[in-house]
């Protein structure tokens, strides 16, 4: 072969290799390619602006796995320094594309925050999602945050009232405490509801699914605005005062004193609802570790040209590391399509004190960016959840 020749060849051959290597993070293994991002072009031809009620019911099942089980039952969430990166979220640019997130209602204000196009909320346990049907049967029918609450409560406002009650958080909080469940309106409410997911949003419902939806439900009607965080699925509330109540999550505030949950705001909560009323936030029963879920979610974001823009785990990953399943997560978060702007959003709590936890809160929110923790994982930093939540993070505060 001449001289001439070979240099065709092997410049041939770097042509090939470089879109291969592109997908690579610097100074990393193979192991760490990411999804491959769309151009802007194509990402807008491929998103769509709405679902049909048949294509949303059709991804939730069809993206999600069996369901397992989890040792609480996350009514509401329990943190109650969740509001605390609100500015840095803005700051690091946390904006539209796509959002995906574990837990109940405090996805609905990282969402109102963050503004993304899409959202996905991924639980493992099929309670959870059941009770994000429930939500978004009350989006469905409630045109005010009042009217919300209402519905979600059991607790009917007067007609002469519905539309002065609309006020601020603390407002709606002192209007809702006064008011008594109703069992009537609870069993009305109930059968609207059931109606709703069935036939307008066409998902079907087991007689297991049923009956987690009248559980919820019929919790919500009996503790009200007290609901919080329990342990022990079907079990004894078991609080003592220790959570922080929907009442208490209401009325929190960010790093500036600035309440910020999304029914303190009328314009956070008619982009949650608008964004339910397209079909744009999709239900997946998954577990972060698991062989389908996650890594399927992953798949259809970046078929539909989405880039992930935040993803909030709150504290799961600490159960992946006793469960021995951190390292399929890591590896289901390569599925996911990002760039250098996408954030995990999780939770240090519990077992032992953050460097960012701020005094009269139980745990800390932090951030990081995905390409770092990809980047970190490969080099084998994560050893325990303590390595993963004090390594590479970003307070709030910084």
């Amino acid at each position: 072969m001449s001289y001439r020749m070979a240099r065709i060849f092997l410049v041939a051959a770097l042509v090939t290799l470089i879109p291969a290597i592109s997908g690579i993070l610097p100074g990393s293994n193979s192991s760490t390619t990411i999804a491959k991002q769309p151009s802007t072009q194509q990402a807008a031809a491929q998103q769509p602006d709405s679902l049909s009620a048949a294509e949303f019911s059709r991804l939730s099942r069809e993206l999600s796995e069996d369901g397992g089980y989890f040792r609480s039952d996350n009514f509401t969430s329990n943190e109650t320094p969740y509001l605390h990166i609100v500015d840095k979220l803005k700051a690091l640019g946390a904006s539209g594309g796509a959002y995906v997130g574990v837990g109940p209602e405090q996805n609905f204000t990282y969402i109102a925050k963050i503004r993304p196009k899409f959202a996905v909320l991924i639980d493992i346990r099929r309670q959870a999602i059941i009770q994000h049907l429930m939500y978004k049967a009350i989006f469905h029918h409630s045109p005010t945050r009042a009217q919300f609450l209402s519905l979600l409560l059991s607790r009917p406002i007067p007609k002469e009232k519905i539309q002065a009650v609309d006020g601020t958080a603390p407002e709606l909080v002192a209007f809702f405490e006064q008011g008594t469940a109703d069992e009537r309106t609870y069993t009305t409410n109930l059968a609207l509801i059931r109606k709703t997911i069935q036939e307008d949003f066409q998902y079907p419902l087991s007689v297991t699914d049923v009956t987690s939806l009248e559980f919820v439900y019929r919790t919500f009607k009996t503790e009200g605005l007290d609901i919080a965080f329990r342990i022990d699925n079907f079990g004894d509330p078991g609080r003592g005062g220790y959570f922080p109540g929907l009442k208490d999550l209401m009325v929190q505030t960010d790093l500036n004193g600035k309440m910020g949950n999304f029914l303190a705001s009328k314009d956070d909560y008619e982009y949650v609802k608008n964004l339910h009323k397209k079909n744009m936030i999709i239900m997946v029963v998954g577990d972060f570790g698991g062989k389908k879920a996650l890594a399927a979610v992953g798949d259809y974001l970046s078929k539909s040209g989405y880039t992930v823009s935040a993803f909030y785990t709150s504290n799961v990953e600490q159960y992946l590391f006793e469960s021995g399943s951190f390292d399929a997560f890591a590896n289901n978060v390569r599925r996911l399509p990002i760039n250098d702007k996408s954030l995990f959003i999780r939770s240090a709590s519990g077992r032992y004190p953050h460097p960012a936890r701020l005094p009269g809160h139980r745990s800390a929110t932090l951030m990081q960016k995905i390409g770092v923790f990809l980047k970190d994982f490969d080099e084998g930093r994560y050893k325990s959840h303590y390595d993963l939540v004090t390594t590479n993070y970003i307070a709030p505060s910084e």
